[in-house]
């Protein structure tokens, strides 16, 4: 059994407690990452963590859990990675 398919075994959920702690399971891999930003591919799609003071507390890459403490400002599910978002679509055409 190889790695990718242990981590598609596992289910996918987010969880934010007081604005400032946050697990994220079904995590297949960090792409980047900074005290401001996470950009973090899951079982569910890509995903956009922003906020302030962001550092990772925990990353248990077996099972694709990642523990994050900071204050979250922005959490968001992307269409693909190159950060083209169905909202970035609609301001893209009322600013053109």
């Amino acid at each position: 059994m190889d790695k990718d398919s242990v981590l598609t075994n596992y289910n996918h959920s987010v969880s934010i407690t007081e604005r400032k702690n946050i697990v994220i399971t079904g995590v297949k891999k960090i792409e980047s990452f900074d005290d401001e930003e996470f950009l973090m591919e899951t079982n569910m799609g890509f995903i956009v963590l922003k906020g302030e003071s962001l550092e990772i507390i925990k990353l248990d890459t077996y099972q694709g859990n990642v523990s994050i403490k900071g204050k979250v400002h922005n959490l968001q599910y992307m269409e693909n990675k190159a950060g083209k978002t169905k909202e970035d679509g609609v301001f893209g055409k009322l600013f053109k």
